[in-house]
């Protein structure tokens, strides 16, 4: 049989079409636009999703014998608030996961309703990004807006609807909400009421493996596919890209170096760090995970590159750089302000150190070395727990750099495995349809089939020391310069 995964992104729609035994048999990307109305405010048409996935499906399935295909699952942008009226049409755009514009209403809930009664509600406190200080910014400066809200859904759950006519959502893309009783899997009655919403105004919770139902008969007609195809509930871009990678069950850690930036580690406990540094949500697997998220990874490198240095060759700009662990520049990567463990939307990208001596290829790894050092003070919250990670499967763009996975491997002092395939959130999804259609018994069993790793980056003794001395240099940076922002 035949599996579809959807990635649902930032810049585009990425689909991929797998079989039963994991052969990749095509990949189709859709892009679409990004709105930025006002400074620090990102937006998109959800109609643009939709419109841009079923031309993908059309694409993606055209060479295909079309009766193979099973199922169709989802890997998404996660936190975007969609709200949909009686009528079930968008009210207006989606305010995406980058959105800045939620710094009042997280301060009301982190400092009035309190960090501790947030956590002890939802497992979490309260980011600039995440869905449940949007809901609170549109009822306080759209009224008219909220009072027509019918649902609530996340990115990839609209395409779902769209799809099977199921109102649905799943536990790891539903944790990023603020919405969800994380532990106990379930929506929180309290932060309904803080938010001043209806618990039928949002989706029933699923399982990311689980069945919601199958293509509308309408949707299976436009795009040639049996009406039986099963619309499996998928996960949030960064657990769908952990089961793409094999990071499931107990332990396992993986690195996305994508527009944004992610460390994500597996468990099958339920844990929360002290200070809700890290992000505590339900995982893909039926288990949970720990997350640090910075909100600009491999974008810092886009815009270093294309905006400042008005190049595209990536590649040519680090092939100079061989000195590592010797750089005097720093950069702090907080384009868009950051979110793991700084919490804050004001921070701001800087360089520092420079001299009359510094070099281009300099910067350029300091751009690179500042993602991977921002990334390890997420780490540091995680060994805090006692958690111990020894290796970490790496994915996203920035993954295909090799100077950029040694930098990681020695700056994390972690060996940092390669694995065939890197697809992310869009395997996910289609390992996760796959399983939801029952060719597997179990996330973790498809996973340990199916995830191969073709190469390891191990870390560097002498290496490793002298990124040591920068890492601490490095974390007394944003301390020193935070009362500037």
């Amino acid at each position: 049989m035949l599996y579809i995964g959807v990635d649902l992104g930032t810049s585009a729609v990425k689909l991929l079409l797998m079989d039963g035994q994991g052969e990749i048999k095509k990949i189709v990307s859709k892009e679409y636009p990004l709105f930025f109305p006002h400074p620090g405010w990102s937006e998109q048409d959800p109609e643009d999703w939709f419109h841009q996935s079923m031309e993908g499906i059309r694409e993606l399935t055209a060479d295909c014998e079309k009766e193979q295909v099973a199922g169709i699952s989802f890997g998404g942008q996660m936190h975007g608030l969609v709200a949909l009226d009686d009528g079930d049409r968008v009210i207006r755009p989606a305010i995406l996961w980058n959105d800045g514009r939620t710094g009042e209403e997280t301060d009301y809930l982190n400092e009035v309703i309190g960090k501790d009664r947030l956590s002890g509600y939802t497992a979490n406190i309260a980011f600039a990004g995440f869905t449940a200080p949007k809901i609170l910014w549109l009822k306080k400066h759209e009224p008219e807006n909220f009072a027509k809200i019918c649902k609530i859904m996340l990115p990839k759950d609209f395409l779902a609807y769209r799809l099977s006519g199921v109102f649905c959502t799943d536990v790891s893309d539903a944790s990023g909400m603020l919405l969800m009783d994380v532990k106990n899997r379930c929506w929180s009655e309290e932060m309904l009421e803080i938010c001043g919403i209806r618990k039928e105004q949002l989706p029933k919770l699923y399982e990311s493996y689980e069945a919601v139902g199958t293509l509308k008969a309408d949707i299976a007609k436009e795009l040639g596919l049996p009406p039986e195809v099963k619309v499996i509930a998928g996960a949030g871009d960064n657990a769908a890209a952990a089961v793409g990678t094999g990071t499931v069950g107990d332990g396992m850690c993986n690195i996305s170096l994508g527009t944004s930036g992610t460390i994500f580690i597996s468990s099958k406990n339920f844990g929360v760090d002290e200070h809700n540094a890290l992000h505590s949500f339900a995982h893909a697997d039926g288990r949970y995970h720990l997350m640090g998220c910075m909100l600009s990874a491999a974008s810092c490198n886009k815009w270093w590159n294309e905006e400042i240095l008005k190049t595209s060759d990536f590649g040519a700009e680090q092939a100079g750089i061989s000195r590592l662990g010797e750089n005097q520049v720093f950069y702090l990567p907080y384009l868009m302000g950051e979110r793991s463990p700084h919490n804050d939307p004001d921070a701001r990208a800087m360089f520092i150190g420079m001299s009359m001596d510094t070099t281009r290829e300099e910067m350029t790894q300091a751009v690179l070395e500042g993602v991977a050092f921002a990334l390890r003070d997420s780490l540091e919250v995680a060994r805090s727990l006692g958690i111990q990670i020894e290796r970490t499967k790496i994915c996203g763009g920035g993954a295909k750099s090799p100077l950029w996975k040694k930098m990681i491997a020695n700056i994390m002092n972690l060996k940092v495995d390669v694995i065939e395939s890197e697809e992310g959130p869009a395997l996910g999804g289609a390992m996760l349809a796959a399983v939801g259609c029952g060719e597997y018994p179990n996330v973790e069993t498809i996973a340990a089939k199916l995830v191969k790793v073709v190469d390891t980056v191990e870390p560097e003794k002498e290496l490793v020391a002298k990124y040591e001395e920068k890492y601490q240099r490095f974390k007394k940076i944003y301390p020193a310069v935070k009362g500037l922002f």
